[in-house]
């Protein structure tokens, strides 16, 4: 039944991907959009895609420092196929490519898996505030342009949030309470808990996973770790804003519009479908309407990026699946070539 579920789940994530691809291309020139995407100047997407592995490796590297931040010093090579591995496996399963990196890495390495995990939680929420930062920038740099299309777009929803205030306010105060009950309840009873063997390890594992999470307060070079942080984010800018140079219609954007395609393009990836498939191209699509790019140049853009992505994602996590899978079996089998030690 659960598996059934599970199946159900992502089946479901994917048809709301279709949805939203359905959505975007509505009512347009497919035409249009072949031609668009046929007489595309690829010159510059080659680019993007050197600097996209690039970004890989200098991501795998950050991952490594943290990991040796909480005392697990991992081969290189090992943490960036296992890394790539989980992008891989973000195309198919929506946010399980965290999980599936850390139990890739814990078959070539060792390393536990709520460590590893907690140094991934530790990296998306650097990302989130980057993602913020980026956000809290577009919106300074263009409030004007983006406050009208936004009025535009939610003036109805906006109007119908503000007649239920009272509603949703009273809501919000019952999840605070039940909340407070919660915990107060899980205070009262910590000594019972602990005689369980499944709250034991669920104890554990937390402490794990906070010591992952809080590696990067151990780092030996912080510096070089932010360094690395800022390149990774300047790859994706310059990825989209290169891209540009790819259509007649977006080669005149200016740096802004790249910014700006950059922070909600990575809300429509940070979204739980896979690969971002759908959210993406109508985020990016509804960034560049408000430049005034056709919805037509707009969609073609997002299926050429995401589409590069896509495949340059398939191509390393590729060669990564088989590499790990090769180191894991080795590792397994140095494991079952240690003699057994027994005990007098």
């Amino acid at each position: 039944m659960k598996q059934l579920l599970t199946i159900l789940k992502y089946a479901l994530l994917l048809a709301l991907s279709g949805v939203l691809m359905w959505y975007a291309v509505r009512g347009q020139d497919l035409s249009r959009i072949g031609h668009y995407i046929v007489t595309a100047n690829y010159f510059w997407l080659g680019i993007t895609m050197v600097l996209s592995v690039l970004g890989y490796f200098s991501r795998a590297y950050r991952w490594q420092m943290q990991l040796t931040a909480s005392r697990h010093k991992v081969p290189y090579w090992n943490v960036y196929h296992a890394m790539m591995v989980g992008y891989l496996a973000n195309i198919v399963l929506p946010r399980m490519g965290e999980v599936i990196r850390c139990s890739v890495l814990r078959r070539t390495s060792g390393v536990p898996v709520e460590v590893s995990l907690g140094t991934v939680i530790t990296e998306r929420v650097i990302d989130v505030l980057v993602l913020l930062l980026l956000l809290g920038s577009v919106m300074l740099l263009e409030f004007n342009k983006f406050w009208a299309f936004l009025q535009s777009l939610f003036a109805d929803k906006y109007d119908s949030l503000a007649a239920n205030r009272t509603t949703l306010l009273a809501l919000a105060g019952i999840a605070v309470l039940l909340l407070v009950v919660f915990g107060y309840l899980l205070f009262r009873n910590l000594e019972k808990l602990r005689q369980y063997t499944l709250f034991t390890k669920v104890v554990g594992f937390v402490k794990g996973l906070l010591a992952g999470v809080f590696s990067v307060r151990k780092l030996e070079n912080k510096g070089l770790f932010l360094l690395h942080t800022a390149f990774t984010w300047l790859v994706y800018y310059l990825m989209d804003y290169l891209t540009f140079r790819c259509f007649p219609e977006t080669y005149g954007l200016d740096a802004k519009a790249g910014l700006a395609v950059l922070t909600f393009g990575a809300f429509g990836m940070a979204a739980p479908v896979q690969g971002g498939i759908g959210v993406f191209h109508v985020m990016v699509q509804s960034t560049l309407l408000v430049y005034g790019i056709s919805k037509e140049a707009g969609i073609a853009y997002a299926l050429v990026v995401h589409g590069a992505q896509t495949i340059l994602v398939v191509f390393m996590g590729g060669i990564s699946f088989i590499a790990s899978a090769i180191k894991s079996g080795k590792m397994a089998k140095s494991l079952a070539s240690v003699p057994a030690v027994s005990l007098p």
